[in-house]
């Protein structure tokens, strides 16, 4: 029997490699909008506003997919989510790079938004498939963190990249960026391929019906939970804000109240704060058996409000040799405004803040944890709705003042931590 399940596992190592390589591509694609804004912007003229509009298609797909794909994964499985996911993902960023051809920006947008029906569906069904591949417990949970690092590795990249390949050019289009179109496509079809013609366990396929009971109360019963679902809308907004309008700031021209820096370096440097997440978390999965949810929460947040409200009060005229993870995948200096080396170092706070809030808010729920989770991954379209938001203020009142956005996010943040994580019903059965 032992034997036999060593067989098995070994069988299963091309479909974990493809496993591993989609938890990367989930943030190549996701973080492609953040160095297209710079394009778009450039290409179409696009206000700060327009320039997040691609990113807003991502994240907004969540907002219309997010409990539809749990249901999928009990409807039809793992491996046939999985393969509906890779079609859908690359006939999304099949559709970018046709924008790119036709120049036309509505194009791009529709491509973004069939790109975040993909992500959406690869974030229900990586973790439990890579779990359930790795045959649970420790060696399941070890692939996820191996899946984990790889997803915040591309994050780090995908700038960089884009930044490269943009170069110096004066009006980059949508064409420049069609290699890292490319690759996403290549690993898209290349994972396609081996999990059609493997054999993948699906243990929590429904094959019958079950009795439908009415349940007097939900995960919406619990205040802490709902606290915890806008805590999640506002986490994700501020996460991928952070990045994105640090990378139009120094992108932007100076007579557009941006600082002009080479769109190479801007790539680099908001390569860093994802390599800073990246750090973030390998520090924070060793700390979290040491300091609880809520203390974790509560000092990521209060740092992260301090580099913002440093940055924001910083003279842009402070100059700073930042150390930045590099295209040639090494390290380098780049001379940046102090505020600039602030808003980066943001990463190493947003790192560890979904597993806080996650861990808080589904605290006591007991049976209503699945559906909380499914609730969860709808409101990760904070994370197109909250850069919109402060687009607008940017192109009203400047760069800078639109991280007052971000500071109002993490005072609600650290509000969570502190306040509405608290279970205040703690009467309803759970079991």
């Amino acid at each position: 029997m032992s034997s036999t399940t060593s067989s098995e596992k070994k069988n299963y190592a091309l479909p974990i490699a493809m496993m591993i390589a989609l938890f990367a591509m989930i943030s190549f694609v996701t973080g492609l909008p953040n160095p297209m804004g710079v394009i778009v912007k450039d290409q179409f003229g696009a206000s700060n506003f327009m320039s997040q509009l691609g990113n807003a298609a991502n994240f907004i797909a969540y907002l219309f997919m997010g409990i539809p794909a749990g249901l999928l994964l009990q409807k039809i499985g793992y491996k046939k989510t999985a393969l509906l996911a890779i079609i859908v993902g690359f006939t999304g960023v099949g559709i970018q790079f046709l924008s790119g051809v036709a120049g036309s920006f509505l194009v791009y947008l529709i491509g973004a938004f069939t790109s975040g029906f993909s992500m959406c569906m690869l974030n229900t069904v990586v973790n439990p498939m890579l779990n359930t591949l790795g045959g649970g417990g420790k060696k399941g949970n070890q692939l996820i963190q191996i899946g984990g690092t790889f997803n915040s590795l591309s994050a780090t990249i995908v700038p960089v990249l884009i930044g490269y390949l943009i170069g110096n050019a004066v009006s980059p289009s949508i064409k420049d960026a069609n290699p890292a179109l490319f690759i996403a496509m290549g690993i898209f079809a290349v994972a396609f391929v081996v999990l059609f013609l493997m054999d993948i366990p699906e243990p929590h396929l429904v094959t019958k019906a079950k009795e439908q009971v009415k349940e007097k109360y939900s995960a919406l019963s619990f205040r802490h939970f709902i606290f915890g679902t806008v805590a999640i809308f506002v986490y994700v907004g501020i996460e991928v804000g952070i990045p994105n309008f640090t990378n139009l700031f120094m992108t932007s021209g100076v007579d557009d109240g941006g600082l002009g820096i080479n769109k190479t370096v801007a790539g680099t440097v908001v390569g860093t704060y994802w390599f800073l997440m990246l750090i973030g978390r390998f520090c924070g999965a060793s700390l979290a058996s040491k300091f609880s949810s809520k203390a974790m929460l509560t000092f990521a947040s209060s740092l992260g409000l301090a580099f913002i409200l440093l940055a924001v009060f910083s003279s842009v005229d402070t100059k700073v040799s930042m150390p930045v993870f590099q295209s040639d995948i090494s390290f380098g200096l780049a001379e940046v405004p102090i505020s600039v080396m602030f808003f980066i170092l943001c990463g190493l706070c947003t790192s560890i803040m979904w597993g806080g809030i996650f861990n808080l808010a589904v605290e006591g729920l007991g049976k209503y944890t699945a559906t909380a989770s499914g609730i969860f991954m709808v409101m990760v379209c904070g994370g197109g709705i909250l850069p919109l938001i402060q687009g607008s203020v940017a192109d009203s009142f400047g760069f800078i003042n639109s991280y007052w956005v971000i500071i109002m996010g993490l005072i609600y943040l650290l509000y969570y931590a502190l306040i509405g994580s608290k279970n205040v019903n703690t009467d309803i059965p759970v079991e």
